[in-house]
C-alpha cells in the first residue's frame, strides 16, 4: 500500500470526522496517486448525506469541490474483481457471453439511480442478454454469481458439466407460470437437488433471464426442496435488486433469518447499489456493514472505488487510505480500477506508475488491466506503446492465446490496422465464438469495411441459430455509424420476421441510426414509444444523443423535454444533461432563469467550463452598458 501510495497525491490535510475522533490525510502514497498532478474531467459533487455518518464520515468534506466521473460496475459476489479470460473456454457452446456488464433488472421507481452512460439495461428478461461497455464492465461479468451459488473450487467443474435437465426445463417454460410448470415437472418424476438448482441457476443469469432465476428462488423457497443458506439469500437478494429495484431488496433483508444476514448479503446490496450509481444508499449500506461490525472487505473497498470513479474521483484517494487503515491488501482489480481512472484523466504517467507498482508487488497485468493499458494509449496517440502491449497480450501463440482475440480485433481496430484484424479473425473464423464474431463485426465496422462485417454476421447467424435482438445490434450500429439507412431499416425488418424481442441496445442502435441520417424528431419518437414498452428503459446515451442533437440547434424546449423525460423513466439528473442544455441555450442566444438553483437542487455544482458557460446565458450579466446605468 505505501508503494502504491507514492503515485498518489497529498490531500493537503483534508480530514475526515469519524465521530470525535479524525483521519488526517498527510501525504499518504495511496492518496497522492489520485490528487498529484490531477487532469480529470472536474464535475459535479455528490449529495453530502443528512443522516450522521459513522466511519465512513472520512468521505465527506463539505468545502471541498468534489466531482463526478465514470463508474462501471456488475456482479456481487465475494470475489467480482479478478476475471481469467482463459474460463470463459469452458462455458458449454464455445460461446462466451459474459464478456461485458451484466444487464440490471427492472428499474423500479424506487431504484431511479444514475446508469453507466455506456448503456447499462434495465429489464427483467431481455434478450439483449448484455450491454455494450468498455473493458473495465467486463471484468464484472455474472460469472461473479458462481461465489455465491456454489464454492470456489467447483466452478470450473460446473462449468465443464452443461446444462442441467432443470436448466433445459426452465428456459423453455414460459415466464408467466413458471411456478406450475416447476410443480407439474416434478410431479412427472424429475428430481430437483442442490447441483441441479446451481447449474440451472447459472445458467439463467448467464442469459440474464433474472426473472425467471428469481420465480425459480421463491418456489423453492416455498417447496423447501432445499435447505437455504447465506449464498443461497444472497442469490436471492441479488435477484430482486436487479428485477425489482435496490430499495426491495433492502427490504429483503428484513426476511433473511438474523444469523444468516452476513457480509456478504450487504455486500451484494452495496454491489447492487455501486451498480445503479446510487451514491447515497451505497454509502449508507457501507456504513451499515460497519455499524453491524462486519469485517471491511477489498470487494466492498472496490466497489467504491467504482464509485468513485464516476461520482467523484478524488474520493478514490479517501477509500485508499481506508484500506490502508484497515490493513486490506489491494487486489489485482484494485489496481485495475486505478489505472483506468488514470488513463481517463489521460495522466499516462500516473498509469503506468501505478503498473511499475502493481508489478513490484508481485502481480502480472491480467487481459483486462492489458486491454485498459492499449486502449487508453491508443487514445492518447501513443501507437507504439499501444501495440506493444497488444503483442504481449497476443503472447507467443494467439491460437492458445485465443481469449485474447476479442479485445485484440477490438484494439487493432482502434489502431486502423486492417491486416493485424484480418489475421486475426483467420485465427476464429473456422470456430469463431460468440463474442469473437461481434467483435470482428464492430472491428470491421470501425475500419469501414462494410462487406466484411456483413460476412461475419451471416456466419453468426448461422452459428446461433437463433440470434437475439443483441447480435443484431451490432451490425445495426455499424450501419448507424455509415449511415447506411436503407440497410439498417433492412436489418431491423430482418429482426422483427426472425421474432427477436427488440430491447434498450437495439433502441439505442436505431436512435443513432436515424439521427446520423438527419431524422432526429423520428429518432426522439422512437425513444418516445420505446419508454412505453415493458421491456426496459431506454439507455442513457439515446436519450443523450437526442438530447445534445436538439442541443445544437438551439432547440431549449425539446431539449427541456428530453431532459424531463429522462427524470420520468428513472434517471437522476447528472452534470452531463446541464452540459447538453445549457448548450442549448447558448446556441439559441437565450437567457437562462434560476439554471445554476437549478443544478443546486439537484446537488450539481459545475467545472470551471461550466461556469463560463452559464455567465453566457445568466440573465442578469453585467455588460458595459449596465455599468454604465447603474
Amino acid at each position: 500500500m505505501w508503494a502504491l501510495r507514492r503515485v498518489s497525491i497529498p490531500i493537503k490535510n483534508r480530514g475526515f470526522s469519524i465521530g470525535s475522533s479524525r483521519i488526517c490525510g498527510g501525504k499518504t502514497e495511496i492518496a497522492r496517486c489520485y490528487m498529484d498532478n490531477h487532469k480529470a474531467e472536474c464535475i459535479e459533487p455528490q449529495e453530502i448525506p443528512a443522516d450522521g455518518l459513522q466511519s465512513f464520515r472520512r468521505f465527506y468534506d463539505k468545502s471541498s469541490n468534489f466531482r463526478k466521473l465514470s463508474v462501471e460496475v456488475r456482479g456481487y459476489s465475494s470475489q467480482a474483481d479478478s476475471k481469467s479470460g482463459e474460463e470463459d473456454d469452458d462455458l458449454e457452446d464455445g460461446f462466451s457471453e459474459l464478456e461485458g456488464p451484466t444487464a440490471s433488472g427492472a428499474v423500479s421507481e424506487d431504484n431511479a439511480g444514475d446508469e453507466n452512460d455506456d448503456e447499462l439495461i434495465s429489464g427483467p428478461e431481455l434478450s439483449e442478454e448484455e450491454s455494450s461497455g468498455d473493458e473495465m464492465q467486463g471484468t464484472q461479468n455474472e460469472l461473479e454469481v458462481l461465489d455465491n451459488e456454489t464454492d470456489v473450487a467447483e466452478k470450473v467443474s460446473l462449468r465443464r458439466m452443461g446444462t442441467s435437465a432443470l436448466a433445459r426445463a426452465i428456459l423453455a417454460a414460459p415466464a408467466s407460470s413458471l411456478g406450475k410448470f416447476l410443480e407439474k415437472w416434478v410431479a412427472e418424476g424429475n428430481e430437483v437437488n442442490r447441483l441441479e438448482v446451481v447449474l440451472a441457476m447459472l445458467a439463467l443469469r448467464k442469459r440474464r433471464l433474472y426473472g425467471k432465476a428469481l420465480q425459480l428462488s421463491e418456489w423453492l423457497e416455498s417447496k423447501k426442496l432445499i435447505d437455504f443458506g447465506e449464498r443461497d439469500y444472497a442469490s436471492r437478494l441479488d435477484l430482486i435488486a436487479k428485477v425489482r429495484g435496490i430499495y426491495k431488496a433492502e427490504s429483503y433483508i428484513q426476511h433473511i433469518p438474523e444469523s444468516f444476514r452476513s457480509e456478504i448479503i450487504y455486500r451484494t446490496l452495496l454491489a447492487n447499489c455501486v451498480s445503479v450509481s446510487n451514491v447515497k444508499k451505497s454509502e449508507e449500506v457501507f456504513n451499515k456493514m460497519k455499524d453491524l461490525e462486519l469485517p471491511v472487505t477489498c470487494f466492498a473497498c472496490n466497489q467504491l472505488l467504482l464509485l468513485y470513479k464516476r461520482v467523484d474521483k478524488k474520493k478514490i484517494a479517501d477509500v485508499l487510505l481506508l484500506m490502508e487503515k484497515e490493513n486490506i491488501k489491494p487486489s489485482l482489480f484494485t489496481y485495475q480500477v486505478l489505472i483506468d481512472a488514470k488513463g481517463h484523466s489521460n495522466d499516462i504517467a500516473g498509469m503506468e506508475q501505478i503498473v511499475k507498482t502493481l508489478k513490484a508487488e508481485g502481480m502480472e497485468p491480467n487481459i483486462q488491466i492489458q486491454s485498459i493499458l492499449a486502449r487508453h494509449y491508443v487514445a492518447g496517440g501513443l501507437k507504439d506503446k499501444a501495440e506493444a502491449v497488444l503483442k504481449e497480450m497476443e503472447g507467443d501463440n494467439i491460437e492458445r492465446n485465443r481469449w485474447a482475440c476479442r479485445p485484440l480485433l477490438l484494439l487493432y481496430a482502434s489502431l486502423g490496422k486492417a491486416g493485424e484484424v484480418e489475421r486475426l479473425w483467420k485465427v476464429c473464423e473456422s470456430n469463431p465464438r460468440l463474442e469473437e464474431c461481434t467483435a470482428a463485426i464492430e472491428a470491421w465496422g470501425k475500419l469501414k469495411k462494410i462487406e466484411e462485417a456483413e460476412a461475419v454476421f451471416d456466419k453468426l447467424v448461422k452459428k446461433v441459430r437463433s440470434p437475439s435482438a443483441k447480435h443484431y445490434s451490432v451490425l445495426l450500429k455499424v450501419y448507424a455509424q455509415h449511415k447506411m439507412m436503407a440497410k439498417g431499416k433492412d436489418l431491423v425488418k430482418q429482426m422483427a420476421e426472425s421474432g427477436c424481442a427488440i430491447g434498450p441496445l437495439t433502441w439505442d442502435a436505431l436512435v443513432k441510426l436515424y439521427i446520423d441520417a438527419g431524422e432526429v424528431e423520428k429518432a426522439d419518437s422512437i425513444l418516445h414509444k420505446a419508454a412505453e414498452q415493458k421491456r426496459g428503459k431506454p439507455m442513457f446515451s439515446s436519450y443523450m444523443a437526442v438530447m445534445d442533437q436538439y442541443a445544437k440547434r438551439g432547440d431549449i424546449h425539446n431539449a427541456e423535454k428530453m431532459f424531463h423525460r429522462m427524470r420520468q423513466v428513472g434517471y437522476v439528473s447528472r452534470f452531463r444533461q446541464y452540459e447538453s442544455l445549457v448548450q442549448a441555450y447558448i446556441n439559441a442566444k437565450a437567457p437562462a432563469y434560476g439554471f445554476s438553483e437549478r443544478m443546486k437542487a439537484d446537488n450539481i455544482f459545475p467545472n470551471k467550463a461550466l461556469v463560463a458557460q452559464l455567465a453566457q446565458i445568466n440573465a442578469f450579466k453585467k455588460t458595459a452598458l449596465s455599468d454604465l446605468l447603474d
